[in-house]
């Protein structure tokens, strides 16, 4: 029913305010009094909540509704507006801040109804006068400033109503970020810090704790849920996920708040994040202790986190190391002597007063009615002798909010004013003007504490973390633990220190409350299907990737030359893998190719030694030498191929093999010829031998060997062979090896290989069976037939044959050829000449020629 009355109220004061033409302004509607008043010059509005609650009343809608009846007085309001006649008892007895200016003021009780608010601030703006009839209804502000109110939702009330008119108003502890809107609430001002900060502060508090997985409770007005907005906006930008987040109003019904109950317990979070105003969590308190809703990390806000009420209720110590955000420690001198005060009370409002004494004494003024039982008020109680709620001064930050709020409206009218020694002017101001300098005043207090507001008329945002201490006294003791300052830097903004907190069950270590388990270096995170961000599995990072930061959304790809370590949190560089010198297989074949160097060395040298014996002679013993060092070079050009590739050894190595197997297949194909052409001379008549004597077979050598080495010459200066880095084979290592630049080049090569040995291949197969003791056409032919199957089975090795092994392939390919070549075409000889050598005569071969 409160925003009805509130809506009927603000309609009724429209039209008595519109009512301009009519001969009187008249007030609609039953007037309101201040419940502490004093005259002044100029007058200061106050609207604060002595009480917190009223009795329930029937409402007919046939009548006219009684007058709230409050009950319930709040201690903290007292102190508030102690505070506020405290400041301006300060100004009227300074000599230097508005000498000859008294101040007044009007201080209004709303009981906590926010109806009530709209009705005391449209007094304070209007007042509750009936004007003549000559006069109009529209008039200056019956108040110069509005101080109050401390709650968010009753602020956004009054600051709407009295917006239009620009009536300042300075709010204590109203911390709602919606209020920073100057559209809507553009008379606005509060020396506190809005939420926005505090949520994005908190956020940060949350992160650096490590909890990720959170649930959160707030109080269901504007403070609350925008408070819990911002918290909630600022957590997911930070990693950061709400389990829940629960409305709660202290008038929930019991079911209600029964369910509330259930989520938090059959929650997974350890961490209970709680916007809530002290009101609502006295009743949550209660609530956790009936069904033992014990073992939570608490975290708070200004709200409650250093109300001594609280944890004074905290008997179970449910909230015992909680840790929150708290206005910063002020002190004020003399203000707690003034607030401890309350006889001058009397003198501004008599009613109030006697009902404050008796409640804080527990006694009775003695009256007609009272009982017999009821102790009577002397007026000499001492407060000094009692500890309650109004003696408690865990609150001095906000009374100093107050404090300031008065001082500020002072500062401007002693600008505006233009007081030096005396003020020039008594007179109130109008609220624009009044309200454009009160924006841009700046001061220090008694106590050297600057004081001005920012640009959406807020004080600066600084905050103390506070922490809930185990303490001797009769509640949780108030440890302050680190500072918030939002005008640093982001990473310097937030300082802890660690060591000093005390947390939630006594636990010596940080509470854990996350959805899942940090993912370590070498994995990455994989959400849920269906879950928040904060809800995630591990997933080990692939083959090549890795992880190096704990939580890590990604995997990383290392660079091309690199690959993840066993543990995919670094990247090692690629083992490279090249046919080295020192490996067992390189060892092998440079001890095979040397032993074929000695033997071809060996064969050479019997040869020369016997070199004019007739089995040497018969064999052309010019093209056997040049045969044997080129079948050296053949078994040398095969250590070209081991070691780490560089330009010039892959340059070398394809080049050298070509041109000296060239020359090798051109002798063999020198003798095939020469043996042919023999025959061919045996014939009557023939004159063939002439025709391919020894200069033409040296010839025919030189020829084929030029030919070879003008393809090779072509491709190492069109596209020659390269050092290649080989990636693609094996992901995890690099393979070393040559690129023959231009296949065409490296096939033309092989290709003019490939064509001399099948031509010398099918010669030799011809003269295979010429009538001669030392014909060699069976021995070419047979080694032909081993070079050529041995490099046709070269041609898929080397394809398929994967990192060095396709240089092993292509050295056995090279030796065994060569060996092959060696063997059958040398090695018969050799045996006749040093086994045999009664064979190796001329009467023997003569002999021999004759029977056949």
């Amino acid at each position: 029913m409160e925003p009805f009355f509130a809506l009927m109220h603000i309609v009724m004061t429209i039209i008595t305010f519109t009512r301009a033409n009519e001969t009187a302004c008249t007030l609609q509607g039953q007037p309101v009094y201040p419940q502490l008043w004093k005259d002044g010059d100029i007058i200061i509005g106050g609207v604060f909540s002595f009480h917190s609650s009223w009795k329930i009343r029937q409402i007919t809608y046939s009548f006219t509704p009684s007058p709230l009846n409050c009950i319930s007085l709040n201690y903290r309001d007292f102190q508030y507006v102690q505070s506020m006649l405290f400041a301006v008892e300060e100004i009227n007895n300074s000599s230097t801040l508005l000498p000859g200016v008294s101040l007044g003021y009007k201080i209004y009780d709303t009981c906590g109804s926010m109806a009530m608010a709209i009705r005391v601030t449209m007094a304070l703006a209007n007042g509750h006068e009936n004007t003549s009839s000559a006069g109009p209804c529209t008039k200056q502000a019956y108040v110069q400033t509005i101080l109050g109110d401390t709650t968010s939702s009753a602020c956004m009330a009054m600051a709407k109503t009295i917006g239009p008119f620009k009536l300042p108003m300075i709010s204590h502890y109203a911390t709602c970020e919606c209020l920073s809107d100057k559209t809507k609430y553009p008379s606005f001002l509060r020396t506190i810090t809005s939420d926005y900060y505090q949520s994005r502060a908190l956020a940060e508090l949350v992160k650096h704790f490590g909890w990720t997985w959170v649930g959160a409770i707030r109080t269901d007005d504007d403070y609350g849920n925008n408070g819990m907005a911002t918290f909630t906006k600022m957590a997911e930008q930070m990693g950061i996920c709400l389990e829940y987040s629960l409305p709660f109003f202290r008038t929930y019904p019991e079911d209600k708040v029964i369910r509330i109950i259930e989520q938090i317990k059959s929650s997974t979070s350890r961490v209970i994040v709680g916007f809530l105003v002290h009101w609502d969590l006295e009743v949550l308190l209660h609530k956790f202790v009936e069904y033992n809703i014990t073992g939570y990390q608490w975290v708070g806000t200004e709200g409650w986190i250093s109300d001594s009420v609280i944890a004074s209720m905290d008997k179970h110590h449910i909230l015992q190391g909680a840790v929150g955000l708290a206005i910063p420690k002020t002190q004020v001198t003399g203000l707690k002597e003034f607030i401890l005060d309350i006889k001058p009370l009397k003198s501004s409002g008599s009613a109030i007063f006697t009902e404050l004494w008796e409640e804080l004494f527990q006694c009775k003024y003695s009256t007609k009615n009272d009982s017999v039982f009821t102790t009577p008020c002397t007026g000499k109680e001492e407060l000094s002798q009692m500890q309650n709620t109004f003696t408690d001064m865990s609150l001095m930050p906000i009374f100093s909010n107050v404090y300031k709020g008065v001082y500020a409206v002072a500062h401007t009218l002693h600008n505006l004013l233009g007081c030096k020694e005396k003020c020039a002017s008594t007179k109130q101001l109008d609220p624009l003007t009044f309200l454009t300098h009160l924006r841009k005043v700046r001061f220090k207090t008694k106590d050297g504490e600057e004081v001005y507001f920012d640009e959406n008329g807020e004080a600066v945002a600084k905050y103390e973390v506070i922490n809930w201490q185990p303490s001797k006294k009769k509640h949780d003791e108030f440890v302050t633990v680190g500072l918030y300052d939002a005008t640093l830097l982001m990473k310097e903004r937030l300082a802890v220190n660690m060591d000093s907190i005390v947390w939630a069950n006594n636990v010596t270590k940080v509470p854990v409350s996350v959805c899942s388990e940090s993912c370590p270096p070498g994995s990455r995170k994989a959400v849920k299907k269906g879950k928040p961000i904060c809800c995630y599995d591990c997933i080990p990072c692939t083959e090549g990737e890795i992880s190096n930061t704990t939580d890590s959304v990604t995997c990383l790809r290392c660079h091309q030359d690199f690959w993840s370590n066993q543990q995919k949190d670094g990247c090692v560089e690629k083992e490279t893998e090249f046919l080295s010198f020192e490996e067992i297989m390189g060892i092998l074949l440079t001890m095979i190719s040397i032993v074929g160097t000695f033997i071809t060395i060996i064969i050479a040298v019997i040869f020369f030694k016997y070199k004019n014996t007739p089995i040497v002679k018969a064999n052309n013993s010019e093209l056997s030498f040049l045969l044997l060092f080129s079948l050296m070079l053949c078994f040398l050009c095969s250590l070209t191929f081991i070691g780490r590739p560089t330009e010039w050894s892959c340059m070398l190595r394809h080049t050298a093999f070509g041109i000296t197997f060239v020359l090798c297949i051109s002798c063999v194909l020198g003798k095939t010829v020469v043996v042919l052409m023999a025959f061919r001379a045996t014939i009557p008549g023939s004159n063939v031998m002439k025709w391919f004597g020894p200069p033409q077979q040296r010839f025919s050598v030189l020829g084929f060997t030029l030919i070879q080495l003008l393809i090779c010459v072509l491709w190492l200066t069109i596209s020659p062979p390269f050092p290649f880095k080989n990636l693609n084979y094996f992901k995890e290592k690099i393979i070393l090896e040559c690129d023959v630049g231009s296949p065409i080049g490296f096939w033309a090569v092989l290709g003019y290989i490939g064509f001399l040995a099948l031509l010398c291949f099918i010669l030799a197969f011809l003269a295979r069976k010429l009538p001669d003791k030392f014909n060699e056409a069976k021995f070419i032919t047979f080694s032909m037939l081993i070079f050529c199957a041995v490099w046709i089975a070269f041609i898929p090795a080397y394809v398929s044959s994967p990192g060095k092994f396709t240089v092993a392939v292509e050295i056995f390919a090279i030796l065994a050829s060569s060996f092959g070549l060696l063997f059958c075409i040398f090695l018969p000889k050799c045996y006749v000449i040093l086994f045999k050598p009664e064979k190796n005569s001329k009467k023997h071969m003569m002999g021999k020629m004759a029977s056949n």
